[in-house]
């Protein structure tokens, strides 16, 4: 077990930081990762917090990137499906990682990157090879000592194939359409149960079919379904995974 430290405190998206996090990250030793994949709604964030708070380990929201940057497309009037302006807005914009809070170009935007229609922007703006390459260096050099817990949709299958820990955590739609509506409800925001199910299908259906780091099942990870578990249940599973594989790290 590692001293207790704050997450990632902050990172900025530009192209000299991503290219010097791409060079620490392939040229010296590793820290060790644990991945958490799956598809929207299931509680990532939530445990991947939980777990990296636990470890004392750095916290990487993927999610929360691709989410920034489909507003800041949205606010300069950038087409969603133009890959190459999203690519080199990616390299424009600062996005600073602070615990729960996201700031974009120095703005506090962490509510409005969690709406559904923010989530479904970012799985538009992820189908994108420039936008997924603009980022990956950086999400690479995230992973420092004492360790990263990444959470995300191809965290193990494409950014970290070689983690020590994968976990795909899965739950029904139903049931993810219901926290959701639950979340959106508890902030005073509209939502609909029916629309939230069906947002989910479409988004799950285009996250699985993209041609760029599809939505899958990393090789050798271990799948969680926490349709009928706790927040409480899911994390006691995914820590008692998390200690066996350390415990197996171990020299």
């Amino acid at each position: 077990m590692t001293q207790r430290q704050k997450p990632l405190s902050s990172s900025a998206i530009d192209a000299d930081a991503r290219q010097d996090a791409y060079q620490a990250a392939t040229t010296s030793a590793a820290a060790p990762v644990i991945t958490i994949d799956g598809p929207s709604g299931t509680g990532k964030g939530t445990i991947a917090n939980l777990l990296a708070d636990y470890l004392g380990w750095h916290l990487l929201d993927s999610g929360a990137l691709y989410r920034t940057l489909a507003l800041a497309a949205r606010r300069r009037g950038i087409d969603l499906e133009a890959g190459p302006e999203l690519g080199r807005l990616a390299a424009q914009i600062q996005v600073l990682l602070e615990g729960e809070r996201v700031l974009l170009d120095g703005e506090d935007v962490s509510e409005l990157i969690r709406t559904a229609e923010a989530g479904v922007d970012a799985s538009r703006v992820a189908v994108h090879p420039e936008v997924r390459g603009a980022l990956l260096g950086w999400q690479r050099g995230a992973a420092v000592a004492p360790g990263l817990v990444a959470d995300g949709r191809d965290m193990g299958s494409r950014v970290f194939p070689d983690a020590l820990l994968k976990i795909y955590l899965d739950a029904s739609p139903e049931e993810r359409a219901q926290r959701r509506y639950k979340q959106l409800k508890d902030k005073g925001m509209d939502a609909n149960l029916r629309d939230l199910v069906q947002a989910l299908r479409v988004r799950d259906e285009r996250d699985r079919e993209r041609a760029e780091s599809p939505l899958l099942v990393p090789c050798a990870a271990i799948i969680v379904d926490s349709t009928s578990l706790s927040i409480d249940e899911v994390f006691d599973q995914v820590l008692g995974l998390a200690k066996v594989a350390l415990e197996s790290a171990d020299p």
